[in-house]
């Protein structure tokens, strides 16, 4: 998985210096405040929807994955599939590969199963896929190299019943599954080949546990170190059940409750709204927030 040392970790040091007299309550203010404003401004209220100024000028993500655009668009793409391990697999590479929620809400997932049709119609789209935001890298499937496109449309119709077997023979572990998935594909980012995986679990829990142990991406290493030293535990795995566990005294009335991609996810998200309180990050280019 990805490695998370300073040396190709451009965030490892951005919370070095900060002072946070309780990190764990730190998270759940994050967390409250953060949902709070997703829910004024569903409501129609207007902006700013908080007081504090570093939300309204940065750009976060909601603290439930579920409300963001893209799984919005995931979800709905792939929500017909459910009892077609194959296709709901295929539609769940497919959709990660383009990350793109405008072009996910004009197709539907019966594309899928003519390649050549999706591909033209792709082709005429502009920018198909989310490029600056979130790239993905070509994959090698058995010596052969794929582009971005051709493994979105392409491979995948045609090794969707390969990763079927391989994340079948990964007992709901997607870790396990990530890793044997990308000795095929040979990506030095596996990133969209885990958020593929770990989306199975919002339809088939039977196949990929919605509570497996998930790693740690290079942006919530920061955090999640604040997090463990603070709560005396030994890896960030053992961070993410006690935060989970935390949550019915923090944040009972919360929705739901939380997983561990839930809370490595959300690590991340206050790694950046407390770099911007320690000074290491600055309210620029694609990370000013621009109310619609």
């Amino acid at each position: 998985m990805q490695e998370s040392n300073d040396m190709i970790n451009p965030y490892y040091n951005s919370l070095d210096g900060l002072k946070l007299k309780d990190p764990v309550e730190a998270f759940f203010n994050f967390c409250k405040e953060r949902e709070n404003i997703r829910s004024l401004r569903e409501n129609g209220e207007p902006f700013p929807w908080t007081k504090d100024l570093i939300f309204q000028r940065g750009r976060f993500l909601n603290v439930f994955r579920e409300d963001d655009r893209v799984s919005k668009a995931i979800l709905n793409f792939s929500r017909e599939l459910k009892y077609d391990l194959p296709m709901l697999i295929h539609a769940v590479f497919f959709a990660r590969w383009c990350n793109k929620q405008e072009t996910l809400d004009k197709l539907s997932a019966n594309m899928l199963i003519e390649p050549k049709k999706l591909y033209k119609k792709l082709k005429y789209l502009d920018n198909w896929c989310n490029l600056n935001a979130y790239p993905v890298e070509q994959v090698y499937w058995k010596g052969t190299k794929y582009s971005r496109l051709d493994t979105a449309v392409k491979l995948f119709f045609n090794i969707k019943k390969d990763l079927l077997v391989i994340i079948n023979n990964s007992e709901g572990d997607v870790i396990k599954a990530t890793i044997s998935i990308n000795k095929k594909l040979k990506m030095k980012n596996d990133f969209p080949i885990f958020m593929a995986i770990m989306d199975l679990a919002w339809f088939r829990p039977d196949i990929i546990y919605p509570n497996s142990r998930v790693p740690t991406g290079i942006g919530a290493v920061a955090f999640l170190d604040i997090l463990q030293k603070y709560l005396g535990l030994n890896n960030h795995h053992e961070v993410c059940e006690k935060m989970i566990e935390l949550q019915k005294k923090y944040w009972p009335e919360a929705k739901r409750e939380f997983q561990p991609i839930d809370i490595e996810y959300l690590s991340c998200e206050c790694r950046k709204y407390y770099s911007y309180v320690n000074g290491t990050k600055l309210f620029e280019g694609k990370n000013i927030f621009k109310p619609q």
